[in-house]
């Protein structure tokens, strides 16, 4: 049997045959408080104003014990190259558009002979266990391939890891969203999401409630009804404003949008505010509706009048 072991950081490592290591990452989510559109761009893109915010950072600890994580783990292997291996929920996408595919491969032709150098194998199998929601406006693909390209690099002897600014260049080539979760920290965000400067945000203490409908929107279609506009509110200066001061202050742009074309993501938010919470908004494009609360007891309140709607793909109660 492997042997386990945890470092400072709390990264699990195993001792697998005669290799160095091998790794397994828990990999969280993140919500956006406040999304402004400002500008569509000449190359079609919009510039948007944002604050990400990382949850599920203590999903399966005993305080919060709901399963809202992917698994990455990574095991050298005698093959050379990259080889993967999917479990979990079921992703509908080719093998060389699935996004840690092709962080593993980036990684691999930038530093493939350095790191069959660091775990002593001619290549690795990289293992993704799927559990965090599609399609719901938080990120999971793109924390998916972040934190493929951070565990690879954590492979590496120290004197040849990247730093956390070239980790995030590698990333941001796969996703706008991707370079966020090389930091995995509050972050305001401007241009597509790319451009990133640290927030003095901390949620510690509150819990958020997520609840994730049967419904799908493309970012395609978000962003087609959208209107660019001067932001209602510098979201650099959230921390400084209260939460309960937050709700019709600090919005999401694409509700204006999608709210009129899906009643039932409105029809969450206002149950969640009526239930308790300081504050309530769609994350990203969608589908994903969250509440936040100042206690578990209302938290669980809100939560159970979504237990047994079918309409309802998952609920999520996560510790800030």
């Amino acid at each position: 049997m492997p042997r386990r072991h945890m470092d400072g950081d709390g990264l699990e490592y195993y001792e697998v045959a005669a290799y160095t290591t091998s790794m397994i990452k828990f990999v969280n989510a993140k919500i956006n408080i406040g999304l402004q559109i400002v500008r569509r761009r000449e190359d079609g893109y919009h510039d948007l104003q944002t604050v990400f915010y990382p949850v599920g950072l203590h999903a399966g600890t005993p305080c919060n014990p709901e399963p809202f994580c992917d698994i990455i783990e990574i095991v050298p292997v005698d093959k050379e190259g990259v080889e993967f291996e999917f479990t979990g929920r079921q992703v509908d996408c080719p093998q060389e558009k699935n996004l840690v595919c092709r962080a593993a491969r980036l990684f691999w032709e930038s530093k493939g002979k350095i790191l069959q150098r660091s775990v002593c194998a001619n290549g690795i199998r990289v293992c993704l266990d799927k559990h965090l929601p599609d399609g719901a406006g938080m990120g999971g693909g793109s924390a998916d391939a972040s934190f493929t390209i951070t565990s690879l690099n954590s492979l590496l002897k120290e004197e040849d890891r990247m730093t956390d600014d070239e980790m995030a260049a590698m990333a941001l080539s796969l996703g706008a969203d991707c370079p966020f979760f090389v930091y995995n920290r509050p972050m305001y965000g401007e241009g597509v999401g790319e451009v990133l400067s640290d927030i003095a945000l901390d949620l510690s203490g509150y819990w958020f409630l997520i609840v994730k409908p049967r419904v799908y929107v493309s970012t395609k279609d978000a962003f087609a009804g959208i209107i660019p506009k001067k932001g209602d509110v510098d979201l650099r200066r959230i921390a400084e404003i209260p939460i309960v001061e937050w709700q019709g202050m600090v919005k999401n742009d694409f509700e204006d949008s999608i709210f009129p074309k899906y009643p039932e993501l409105a029809e969450i938010k206002r149950r969640l505010l009526e239930r308790g919470a300081v504050y309530a908004s769609m994350s990203g494009s969608g589908s994903s509706i969250y509440g936040i609360f100042s206690t578990l007891s209302r938290a669980e309140s809100a939560r159970s009048q979504f237990v047994k709607e079918t309409t309802i793909e998952g609920i999520y109660l996560l510790e800030g």
